[in-house]
């Protein structure tokens, strides 16, 4: 692709992002409008001003009009009263306009995240996606708050004064923007380097959000192999690349900025001397020039404030189109427009002809064929990569086969809305996915508008209860981050509690009891059969221990199924399933 065509791509992405803050913006147009109002009554007012310094210099002091001084004081201080009010309200109503703004540009950020497949999070780091939502949103917030403000009233009172200007004086009005093509000109010159500075430098912010997300996250693995001095020099490294990355932007940004300052400042220079000439020809008095000095400076500030500005823009823009690539993405799993909402569920689990891979051309699961009948405890069993994990995964629609079909009471998945599907299925990871809060709030996350009694009631099923009334607060103890302050073994037990709360149809235990001793998973064994009693369940488990009452128990290898039958048959057999046996004895 040569330069043309990119820079044509670039435009194109460009006027999008500028068409979709644009969009955002007519979402809450009646305070943007507000805002507008005020900031060309304040715009007028900056423009009489200068007309009160003009008359009070060729009338009041030629004619030596004393008794209207103290009239002239009066009227300027009730100027600049009005002109605070106006300044106020216009301040307020543009940064109300875009706190609503920015709001809603988060909250659909947020909520589309939220609805992107498992395999969007696969393979986006949580550094990115924070950075997504933190410093692009910020990003953009940035220009409309705080910069949106000025640049509102800037134009205005150009316009305003402009007009006027031509009219007072058309030739002096002509030195005044001579040189604004030029300034132009360099902008759009600087554009393409500024925004490929400020690219890098959020790649490199969210590098860093990658670094600080990893290493506080898994804080005790480094402790433990004394990693620290390695992940040090690690984030200082990513730190200083990230500085260097600063500097590359602010050293582009400071070659133009000073060019564009000379270019803004000449015209006054221009003004000055063409306008004194005119005042000693008599074509124009000095108060007059001293209006056209005051408007000339009322037009350069706002063009200094705006050569800031080219760098908050960039900025901004660049952080819109990070987000408005995120928000263009397409879910994986697709919800039918007339989706099914499952309601009666028997609970016949069915895979038909399955074929799947996370990656094109890389099948991991092959031909699998399993029709699991209401209330019947079906174990998967096989070596680590087997695709015990995925076929669960699958169960849940959390992908959708390459090939073949999924059923629950001969409905297809695809045919059932994820949130009634979600709705009838309970699952206990190998992964313990607390939150940070209350015991209570985690127990209560399988059923939110539980109550404390049904609660309890679930704790004490997954034997969980008793060491909760020995934390500090009970049930309104914080377990930190991730339940970094309870064992594995009772993390785990918050997690089966929240599915007993939730009470499903269809449970799946992805190594449910892994992180349990002996003494705990003895425990908790009789709290997950009465889980599993009349329903269907998809159990993984390493520990065959845990399996050996299962009424299907399938062994995968490669992906593909290898072995079925109840634990004693296939110990008869003498298989796949009777070596593993062997092994863990």
């Amino acid at each position: 692709m040569n330069n043309r065509q990119t820079d044509s791509l670039n435009l194109v992405e460009r006027k999008t992002s500028y068409q979709q803050l644009f969009e955002y913006g007519i979402r809450h147009k009646t305070p943007f409008m507000m805002a507008i109002m005020s900031a060309f009554i304040f715009a007028f007012l900056k423009f009489l001003i200068p007309q009160v310094s003009r008359y009070a210099i060729d009338v009041l002091i030629p004619q030596k009009q004393f008794q209207l001084l103290p009239l002239l004081a009066v009227g300027i201080l009730c100027f600049y009263v009005l002109f605070g009010l106006f300044n106020s309200l216009r301040v307020y109503l543009i940064n109300f306009f875009a706190q609503k703004v920015i709001n809603s540009i988060r909250t659909d950020l947020y909520n589309h995240i939220q609805n992107l497949s498992t395999g969007f999070f696969v393979h986006n780091r949580t550094g990115n996606l924070m950075s997504y939502l933190v410093r692009d949103v910020d990003a953009v917030g940035n220009l409309f708050s705080s910069h949106l403000a000025e640049l509102v009233i800037d134009i205005a009172s150009i316009l305003v004064l402009i007009v006027y200007m031509l009219t007072m004086d058309w030739q002096l009005a002509i030195l005044v923007i001579v040189t604004w093509p030029l300034i132009v000109y360099i902008m759009r010159l600087s554009k393409n380097k500024l925004e490929v500075a400020y690219r890098e430098l959020e790649t490199q912010a969210a590098e860093v959000s990658n670094i600080l997300q990893d290493t506080i996250s898994t804080i005790q693995a480094i402790k433990s192999f004394g990693n620290e001095k390695y992940e040090i020099d690690r984030f200082a490294e990513c730190s200083h690349n990230y500085m260097d990355s600063n500097l590359r932007a602010i050293r582009r940004w400071s070659l133009v900025s000073p060019i564009l300052n000379i270019l803004n400042n000449l015209s006054s220079i221009l003004v000055l001397v063409f306008g004194s000439w005119e005042v000693m020809l008599g074509r124009l008095t000095i108060g007059e020039l001293t209006t056209f000095l005051m408007y000339v400076n009322i037009i350069t500030k706002p063009f200094e404030r705006f050569n800031g500005l080219i760098d908050i823009i960039q900025k901004a823009m660049v952080g819109a189109e990070r987000i408005f690539e995120v928000l263009a993405l397409e879910p994986e799993i697709k919800e039918k427009e007339d989706a099914i909402n499952l309601k009666l569920v028997r609970g016949r689990l069915k895979f038909e002809g399955i074929e799947f891979g996370y990656e094109a051309n890389q099948t991991i699961i092959h031909s699998l064929n399993l029709d699991i009948q209401p209330g019947m405890k079906v174990a998967l069993v096989g070596s680590s990569g087997a695709g015990k994990s995925t076929i669960a995964k699958l169960a849940a629609r959390f992908y959708d086969p390459q090939k073949g079909r999924v059923l629950i009471d001969d409905y297809d998945l695809r045919d059932i809305s994820l949130k009634s599907l979600r709705e009838h299925i309970g699952i206990v990871s190998q992964e313990n996915l607390l939150l940070y809060g209350t015991v209570r709030d985690n127990i209560a996350y399988g059923k939110l508008d539980a109550s404390d009694e049904e609660i309890e009631a679930a704790a004490k099923a997954a034997y969980a209860h008793d060491f909760i009334m020995e934390l500090p607060n009970g049930y309104n103890s914080i377990i930190g981050e991730r339940g970094v302050k309870l064992s594995g073994g009772q993390k785990q037990r918050i997690a089966i509690a929240r599915v007993l709360l939730k009470n499903p149809e269809f449970v799946i235990l992805d190594e449910a009891t892994s992180a349990l001793d002996t003494e705990s998973e003895r425990m908790i064994q009789q709290s997950v059969a009465t889980m599993l009693e009349k329903r269907t369940s998809l159990i993984i488990a390493h520990r065959l221990s845990t399996i050996q009452n299962a009424d299907l128990i399938v062994v995968l290898e490669k992906g593909k199924v290898v072995e079925t039958g109840t634990h004693n048959d296939l110990i008869l057999a003498g298989g796949r399933y009777a070596s593993f046996t062997t092994v863990e004895c």
